[in-house]
């Protein structure tokens, strides 16, 4: 289990969520809301921190300049992540701007929930400090074929291109050393509901004994 870090006043117990490209992360995050469990989405976030009249993506402009925005002034997220996709230097210049941005927008949105425990969902839990956020980390893991056909289906990108970006991220493997706890979302959505369900209550009962724990 992380040691979060205290200094940021965050309420209950925060359960990190992730996994590779087409794990199946949002499906699970689906079925926490549906239990009435509050989610911060670090995707969401991402998007929400480089919206139109932003301070991120007026920063974005200026770097890459005009053509990196649409003709509704909004970003071209293609254009982007091509340009950044074999340059680390722009991948660095770009990950410095927005990952503490990112992250205080996520500490805001944590601080706010009022579920008995809060959802993490973060692909890049672990590329990030935003595991530091967290008490317990959930990984949702898939077979790479499987990673590969979601991905593909959703977004419209080729194998090649899924696989690409599977080795951009940290392994299985790895991954999962680092979990509390692991859905295995090789199955049927019934399997998957099960899963969830049964981590819902263990973590019902978690969040309780750390709020005991915190008071007495």
């Amino acid at each position: 289990m992380p040691s979060r870090d205290t200094k940021f006043a965050l309420p209950g117990m925060i359960v990190g969520l992730t996994g590779g490209i087409g794990s199946g992360k949002s499906e699970v995050s689906r079925r926490f809301e549906n239990l009435g469990i509050q989610v911060v989405d670090a995707d969401i976030v991402a998007r929400e921190v480089v919206a139109p009249e932003s301070v991120g993506l007026a920063a974005i402009s200026e770097h890459f300049g005009k053509d990196i925005l649409d003709a509704d002034k909004t970003l071209n997220r293609g254009k982007l992540r091509a340009l950044i996709f074999e340059n680390p230097e722009e991948k660095s210049w770009l990950e410095n701007l927005l990952h503490p941005i990112i992250r205080t927008e996520i500490i805001s949105q944590l601080q706010q929930s009022k579920s008995t425990y809060t959802i993490l969902s973060s692909p890049l839990l672990f590329d990030t400090t935003q595991y530091e956020l967290v008490d317990r980390v959930l990984v949702v893991d898939a077979s790479e074929e499987l990673q590969i056909a979601r991905a593909s289906a959703r977004d419209s990108n080729t194998s090649e291109q899924i696989e690409k970006i599977m080795s951009t991220q940290m392994s299985r493997a790895d991954r999962c050393a680092k979990a509390d706890d692991i859905i295995v979302n090789n199955g049927d959505l019934d399997t998957l509901d099960k899963q969830v369900k049964d981590l819902h209550i263990s973590y019902l009962n978690l969040a309780k004994q750390l709020t005991t724990s915190t008071t007495s």
